[in-house]
């Protein structure tokens, strides 16, 4: 286990506590086995700008904004950004209340509005955050596809590389447990993150500047581009949050409130600029027919496709430790010897066999069911738009009952309505999309 692993239901000295008195519900003393109280905010900041420009960029030029086109695609993309990077800046502030440090999300709610709660938050992180990680195994199982067709036709199908990511990714998992033990790792991401990236923009400004037959024309009736407009709005959610926080924030040192905010000016600066930067020019690029996979559209050279697909792989090794951490917590604190090293002998049996059954049955499923991203589109629909948006609003309310001036109210409360009708008409269109597709889904297809 990482040394620094402490009890976070405890009193800190000189952290900021709210003004609520007495307690609103029983509170457990909240133990880890990974590091808490340790990270510095550039370390997390890092991690942020370079799991959030993992492969997932390369699909979210047709996600984003095929479905939006120009003037709605980028006014949704700056207004979205924006509320995002204010809703996990509000969340940040509640990371301490009544002078404990709520290092799981789920903890807080349950702490604030009782037991549902708790569970309610809980299953909707936990399930957005498997469907993440079986995209993260889908995007590299496309990537290695990739890869092979450059030197071999026909390819192998694409379950053998879903698998061969999977073992990756199990073996990378067991080796960095935690998400404080990435920090020798992230130079290498950062590296082979901005590699990828400059090659990709190379190649998107040359194929734009010599495609004259684009258009930017969006598809179907007035109805389908309500409905697909409300996806490319889920996806954009998707692009700039986890649902998360609570977990990054317990890896800060002190002041972790303060610490957070820099690691997510971080990310919306830096970060946006490159996962934004991407998704606009390959719209630019190939019109309203860029592909869901934007390499398959790169007119080579070969070597360039080759080691866009290579880095990418290889960065999403990386990358989506981050979004699968806090269930890998959970695990290795219920079921690991804290007072052991996590890779100690008393451990490593336990460690190797949790590993292995989350990426073996997040393998299987992903292999099975290789059209996940209609389903994380459903999954970030109502879960990721309540954890990001509804619920630190919620927290304010509670926390803050006794001070909140009229503004305040009606501000939190206007987040409130609009997330929670947004909520509901981005799953009606993700609804809809998953049973229009319904026909074409196969299982174990080598799409």
């Amino acid at each position: 286990m990482d040394s620094e692993a402490n009890s976070a239901g405890a009193s800190l000295q000189g952290e900021p506590t709210s003004p609520l008195k007495g307690s609103l519900g029983p509170v457990k003393d909240l133990e880890s086995a990974h590091t808490i109280n340790h990270d510095s905010f550039g370390q997390v900041g890092l991690l942020l700008i370079t799991s959030f420009n993992c492969g997932y960029i390369l699909s979210f030029s047709n996600l984003m904004l095929v479905p939006l086109g120009w003037t709605w695609g980028i006014t949704s993309l700056i207004v979205v950004g924006l509320f995002t990077a204010y809703a996990n800046w509000l969340l940040s502030e509640f990371h301490f209340v009544d002078g404990k440090r709520f290092i799981r999300y789920r903890d807080l709610m349950g702490y604030l509005f009782g037991r549902e709660m708790y569970y309610v938050t809980w299953v909707l992180q936990f399930s957005i955050l498997l469907l993440w990680n079986m995209g993260f195994l889908l995007l590299g199982g496309k990537a290695l596809k990739e890869i092979n067709s450059e030197f071999s036709d026909p390819t192998l199908r694409l379950q053998c590389f879903i698998v061969i990511t999977g073992v990756a990714y199990f073996v990378f998992a067991l080796l960095v447990p935690t998400l404080s033990s990435m920090r020798r790792w992230l130079g290498i991401s950062v590296v082979l993150t901005f590699t990828y990236i400059m090659i990709l923009l190379v190649v998107l400004f040359r194929d734009g500047r010599s495609n004259k037959d684009r258009n930017y024309d969006i598809s179907g009736s007035n109805f389908s581009k309500v409905m697909n407009g409300f996806g490319a709005m889920s996806a954009i959610i998707v692009c700039n949050t986890s649902g998360i926080l609570p977990g990054l924030q317990s890896t800060l040192r002190k002041p972790a409130i303060t610490n957070m905010r820099k690691a997510l000016y971080l990310q919306y600066s830096v970060g946006l600029f490159f996962y934004y930067g991407v998704s606009i020019v390959g719209y630019w690029a190939y019109g309203s027919s860029v592909s869901t996979y934007l390499p398959e559209e790169l007119s080579g050279p070969k070597w360039a496709n080759v080691t866009i697909n290579a880095i990418s792989f290889i960065q999403s090794i990386i990358s989506q430790h981050m979004f699968i951490a806090p269930i890998h917590e959970t695990l290795d604190t219920k079921f690991l010897r804290l007072d052991k090293n996590i890779h100690s002998s008393g451990n490593i049996k336990n460690l190797l066999l949790l590993r292995a059954t989350v990426f073996t049955g997040n393998t299987l499923v992903t292999a099975a069911f290789p059209f996940m991203g209609d389903f994380v589109n459903l999954l970030g629909s109502f879960s990721l738009i309540p954890l990001t948006f509804i619920f630190p609003s919620m927290i304010y309310f509670k926390v803050k009952r006794k001070s909140t001036r009229l503004e305040k109210t009606i501000w939190h409360g206007g987040i409130i309505v609009l997330f929670s009708l947004l909520t509901i008409a981005t799953t009606i269109s993700a609804i809809r999309l998953i049973v229009n597709n319904v026909k074409e889904y196969h299982f174990f297809a080598d799409a």
